[in-house]
């Protein structure tokens, strides 16, 4: 592989005697510009062996409602098709990912896997990684620069990443090479495992025929306006490319415009690269918009790989990330020094939950998360201030925001998720002047918002009651 930093033994494990390669597809649910797929086929060809790749569904993901695993088997689902044209034995396996993953082991020479930044995701490789007698390699291709190559510490500020992760871009933003697999159609190297059944993703039809499989909570029902899997993703994009990368730079914080490219449920499952992202954007500014879409183009990679890679780098050095202990000292300090101060309302995690304050914006906020799986990017910004501003006690109000988020958001139990409610209470942030509530953290209010956007109200109109 020609990006070879994107590469990583987790394991000293010695190549076992054992014929075959398993690409663990965890959290890169694709195939195509998926480098961990490509070394996996390499690899394969090299010991003139069999592939198989395999996904673990696993019951009881924390956070995690029939909206997204329905979100998730519809990825699947196109990863079936997709390898079955290239040859490539797949299987879903039902079970707790890191033993499906030992008992694969137990079957192949090498395990291959990709990479997710979440503590139960390091918490999954680890396990496996200690506990088999092969080669466990990861692959990094859910971002565009590899984490440990931009940084080895968390960073204070997109500022300070941004200087970091620049010089890089050039190398790693190119298209993993498609290996033809030289064993297409032969047999599977792993066969049955009798404690952990295959399940035939393209027989799960509907959301109801996918709940029969295991305990979810279907409360938080699927949401009708995005569909799943690679193919959604690529025709999601290439309407965002056609119709709202130009005029993204003046237009991405408006909300009532709705210019967001969409994209991040399917970067958070896996569904598409962010280089085919990046790559598919400079296409279109070259080609169809010219130099007056530049700074629209700058804006937006500013956005999936400046921001995004923040996330990962907060959540690969910060332990406490999803926790009021992973702010800064400086925003732990005066957030608690201010937690006495009167509020002007209080309201319980239930009201908020419902959508029943006094501020119409809030609510909309609210109710676009409930129902639509996502929330306006600048809006989720007052939403997470809100929350802080009518909860008495900081830490209560910090963890409130990551489980309302992480249970509607199509994209929540994600770094961008954890960082972007970690911003709302200073993280990634320097100190303002001092005020009741906030202390030094950066304020927002629904006077601020109607003197930047003259049609909040339409935004409001669209997800009233």
């Amino acid at each position: 592989m020609a990006q070879d930093q994107r590469v990583t033994f987790l394991n000293d494990q010695s190549v076992s005697t054992r014929q075959g390669v398993a690409y663990w597809m965890q959290a890169s649910v694709r195939t195509r510009f998926n480098h961990a797929l490509e070394y996996a086929i390499h690899l394969a060809n090299h010991r003139d062996g069999p592939l198989e790749v395999f996904f673990a569904l696993s019951p009881g993901y924390p956070g995690a409602a029939l909206r997204h695993y329905w979100f998730l088997v519809q990825g699947l689902q196109d990863v079936t098709t997709n390898l079955a044209t290239r040859g490539i034995p797949f299987s879903v396996r039902l079970g707790d990912a890191p033993q499906v993953a030992r008992a694969v082991a137990d079957r192949v020479g090498t395990v291959v896997t990709d990479r997710g930044y979440t503590r139960i995701q390091r918490e999954w490789r680890t396990t496996v990684a200690d506990h088999i007698d092969c080669p466990l390699v990861q692959v990094e291709t859910n971002v565009v620069v590899p984490v440990h190559t931009v940084s080895g510490k968390q960073e204070w500020s997109a500022a300070t990443l941004r200087r970091k992760i620049h010089p890089h871009l050039d190398t790693f933003l190119q298209p993993p090479a498609e290996v033809p697999y030289h064993h297409g159609g032969g047999p599977s190297p792993i066969g049955d495992i009798d404690q952990f059944p295959s399940i035939h993703v393209e027989e799960l039809t509907s959301p109801d025929r996918l709940s029969q499989l295991f305990t979810v909570n279907t409360a938080i029902e699927p949401v009708s306006e995005f569909t799943g899997g690679e193919e959604a993703a690529r025709d999601r994009l290439g309407e965002f490319l056609t119709h709202r990368l130009a005029g993204f730079d003046e237009l991405r914080n408006v909300p009532d415009r709705d210019y967001a490219s969409h994209m991040s449920p399917y970067l958070h499952f896996g569904h598409i690269s962010p280089v085919e992202i990046v790559l598919q954007a400079r296409e279109q500014v070259d080609s169809e918009l010219g130099e007056s879409a530049r700074e629209d183009l700058d804006s937006f990679i500013e956005e999936l790989v400046v921001r995004r890679e923040l996330a990962m780098n907060f959540t690969e050095f910060n332990p406490n990330y999803d926790r009021f202990a992973g702010l800064p000292e400086w925003a732990q300090k005066t957030l608690t020094e201010h937690s006495g101060d009167e509020r002007p309302a209080l309201y319980t995690a239930a009201q908020l939950e419902g959508a029943q304050t006094d501020d119409p914006y809030w609510n909309a906020c609210q109710r676009e998360l409930v129902r639509r799986g996502k929330m306006h990017g600048y809006m989720r910004m007052y939403w997470g201030k809100k929350i802080l501003e009518w909860m008495q006690e900081p830490a209560e109000a910090m963890a409130l925001a990551i489980t309302l988020n992480d249970r509607y958001e199509l994209d929540g139990r994600d770094p961008n998720g954890y960082a972007g409610v970690a911003w709302c209470f200073g993280a990634h942030d320097r100190g303002w002047p001092e005020r009741p509530v906030f202390g030094k953290v950066r304020y927002m209010n629904a006077n601020g918002l109607k003197r930047k956007f003259k049609h909040i109200d339409d935004y409001v109109h669209r997800w009233r009651e």
